[in-house]
């Protein structure tokens, strides 16, 4: 089921990203990885605007969200998904270096599913983006075209 799922991914760092999407892949998982490194891009993704309005439909997403981007940053993002009928039931795993409680919390209340600590070390990290493909890979997503 994981393998028609499309997994978007919002991260502005260009190494994070690289690393996570190899280390999904060392995890088995192919579905198609889309990134875009910025907050109002994954919106845009999502909604199929801007320079993604002639995309195709999707028939699940889930995204993978950093807090820490330009021009819309994480908690923004998070903040317009959840609070729209047509995306809240898109699962978010926020995937952050940001540690901070009040933070953690405020990404639960604002709705999101899973809460995700990146590591600084790069065998952590590695290790921890792996983990989470084995935890997709075995997930179910809400199948509404997109």
């Amino acid at each position: 089921m994981m393998n028609t799922i499309t997994i978007l991914l919002a991260e502005d760092n260009e190494g994070h990203a690289r690393l996570t999407q190899k280390n999904l892949a060392r995890a088995g998982l192919s579905n198609p990885v889309v990134h875009v490194d910025n907050g109002q891009r994954a919106l845009d993704f999502v909604h199929r605007r801007g320079e993604f309005s002639d995309r195709e439909p999707v028939t699940g997403l889930l995204l993978l969200l950093d807090l820490n981007m330009p021009v819309l940053d994480g908690f923004e993002v998070l903040e317009q998904l959840k609070a729209d009928a047509t995306t809240c039931h898109i699962p978010v795993v926020v995937l952050t270096t940001t540690d901070a409680p009040h933070e953690i919390d405020r990404c639960y209340q604002l709705g999101c599913n899973v809460y995700l600590i990146k590591p600084v070390d790069y065998d952590h990290f590695c290790e921890a983006i792996r983990n989470l493909g084995l935890f997709l890979s075995v997930m179910q997503v809400p199948g509404e075209p997109l």
